[in-house]
């Protein structure tokens, strides 16, 4: 399965500016000769959840060396425990992936495709005495394995012979023994000051159907066996992780040593994790808020996946923008979430489409306006691209603005609309307060205003100044719409290291919204198609939702306007 295809020139790699750690390790590792000059990295999800933000970095990475240096990227599939997997997140992974912008070509492989070779080396070390099978509990086991000082005891069946070993180990394949009565270990050192090196686990009893391979197999290897001996049957020449596995490098090394020899060995690299402010990584605690109903599924606009931030309007440049900013080091860091909302911001302000939409609307009745007339103004699309046009927007006697646009008793500094106020309305006229109209509980329910004819945009008198501008939407043609405000899932910086309390009870009570018969200009309307990208003028950045539909539209907001992250930096 070894790409055999040589990549650029090691002098251009080595002479090259700009490389992160793991870059140059690989720029020098070609320099040298090592593998014959090959570059093959791999990216090795588990099928046991969606990928979250955490697994971006790693893509770009696993995937981004192969393409810096022209070598190729596996897809590798780690499916070596059937209780948690499933084809639904095979194709979650593989769509996350491309829709990042990368692409695995014909090397798509599993974990599962090895076993046969991961079996006959394991029969091959029980042979050789380098391996054997355990009877203890997986309790007991723990125990005897001692702590960082203090070395661990040997098992009671340490000293099995071979030939009952590889009987033991057979028969556990065949389903003769029960899930976790028996284990088959490797033969180190239990005095090992790396407590990995202390009789790993090599195969564990599992007796549930699996996905790719339904009951052909009863054990199951451990990630440790496992991992080194795939990155070898695949030709990876880089193993690139993130930094818990620097501990399991001399495991990995350690079997990996059973196969390979001078002419090509997989190195592994490490890097650090991501970790992100007001977010959780733990896959096990996403699953959790899943299965418990506490978001509304994998790809809920407020967790911290992959398709959750695609659903919620996130733009994959945004995401390897974040990436390339973070960068990689050997340090273990927390990122702030506002850094990832500034990427995502600068990325939607080039591309999205400004339109209008009211949220909390009020009526406005222009009174000097004819009555039955209606007329159109032409907005930018987009003052960032030059080359994004213009659309049309209606404007009649009645139209809706915010209602927080409205003060009859404003403060000073309060430059929006106010009785004997004037404002322009964006793209319009000005308009001035001349009356409201309330309800019997005091409530606003229509304002009074009269118009400028002379200050339509674009006309001489369009040069007057005011120092309010607001948006708004003709009320005759308005659409209406349901909009989801999405905040932060969590109300604590760094839940991940509460241990306190539960995590659960960190959640953020506001982090969803939603926002009933809000009012849309007509063009969104006609043009919300997922993906789409809008800037609802002086609200934020909004996406159509995947359940939205004519007649029945349904908006997510993908983030606020305001840029935390700008704030933050200029008070450094």
């Amino acid at each position: 399965m070894a790409d055999n295809t040589p990549v650029k020139e090691s002098e251009e790699l080595v002479n090259s500016k700009g490389l992160n750690f793991v870059e140059q390790i690989v720029a020098d590792d070609l320099a040298a000769g090592k593998n014959g000059g090959r570059l093959n990295t791999r990216f090795p999800p588990e099928p046991n959840g969606y990928l979250h933000i955490g697994h971006a970095k790693a893509i770009c990475m696993d995937f981004g060396v192969a393409e810096k240096f022209g070598g190729t990227c596996n897809l590798r599939f780690d499916d070596t425990n059937p209780v948690k997997e499933d084809v639904e997140y095979v194709d979650a992974i593989r769509e996350d992936i491309h829709w990042l912008g990368f692409d695995w070509g014909d090397r798509e492989y599993y974990a599962s495709d090895y076993f046969p070779q991961l079996y006959d080396l394991a029969v091959r070390m029980i042979k050789e005495g380098k391996a054997y099978v355990d009877d203890q509990t997986s309790e007991e086991i723990a125990r005897q394995k001692g702590t960082p000082t203090r070395p661990g005891e040997a098992s009671l069946y340490r000293d099995r012979t071979p030939e009952e070993n590889l009987d033991l180990f057979e028969r556990m394949n065949k389903g003769e023994f029960d899930e976790g009565a028996r284990v088959l270990r490797a033969k180190i050192d239990m005095s090992s000051p790396n407590m990995h090196f202390r009789d790993p686990i090599m195969y564990r009893i599992i007796k549930t159907p699996h996905h790719r391979t339904g009951t052909k197999w009863n054990v199951y290897p451990m990630y440790d066996f496992a991992h080194g001996q795939s990155d070898y049957f695949e030709g990876v020449t880089h193993s690139i992780c993130t930094l818990e596995f620097v501990v399991h490098r001399p495991l990995y090394e350690y079997f990996v040593k059973e196969l390979a020899d001078e002419s090509y060995c997989p190195r592994q690299i490490e890097f650090n994790r991501l970790n992100l402010t007001y977010t959780v990584m733990s896959k096990r605690k996403l699953l959790q808020l899943v299965k418990e109903g506490l978001v509304d599924g994998w790809d809920d606009p407020r967790m911290p996946t992959i398709s959750g931030m695609r659903r919620r309007g996130f733009t994959p440049r945004s995401i390897r923008n974040f990436v390339d900013r973070i960068g990689y080091t050997k340090f273990e860091a927390l990122n702030s979430v506002a850094l990832l909302e500034h990427a995502v911001r600068e990325d939607l302000n080039a591309i999205s489409t400004r339109v209008m939409a009211v949220l909390n609307p009020v009526k406005v009745v222009i009174t000097n306006y004819p009555e039955g007339q209606t007329e159109t103004v032409e907005l930018e699309n987009n003052p960032e691209d030059p080359a994004a046009g213009t659309h049309s927007m209606p404007f009649s006697r009645e139209i809706y603005i915010e209602r927080e646009d409205f003060m009859e008793n404003p403060p000073k500094k309060f430059f929006r609309l106010a009785p004997g106020g004037e404002v322009r309305l964006k793209g319009a006229y000005i308009i001035k307060c001349t009356d409201v109209e309330k309800d019997a509980d005091g409530n606003i329910t229509t304002i009074y205003c009269t118009y400028d004819p002379e200050t339509r945009s674009g006309l001489p008198g369009s040069m007057r100044k005011v120092k309010g501008t607001l948006h708004w939407v003709a009320a005759d043609t308005a659409v209406n719409a349901t909009v989801r405000l999405y905040d932060r899932l969590f109300n604590v910086e760094n839940p991940g290291a509460e241990t306190e309390r539960d995590f659960r009870e960190l959640l953020n009570p506001d982090s969803l919204k939603v926002v009933e018969n809000v009012k849309l200009e007509p063009y969104i309307a006609e043009n919300a198609r997922p993906g789409e990208h809008f800037q609802f003028q002086r609200v934020g950045y909004f996406t159509p939702d995947y359940d939205s539909k004519p007649g029945n539209l349904i908006f997510n907001r993908t983030i606020a306007l305001k840029d935390s992250w700008e704030k933050e930096q200029k008070k450094q």
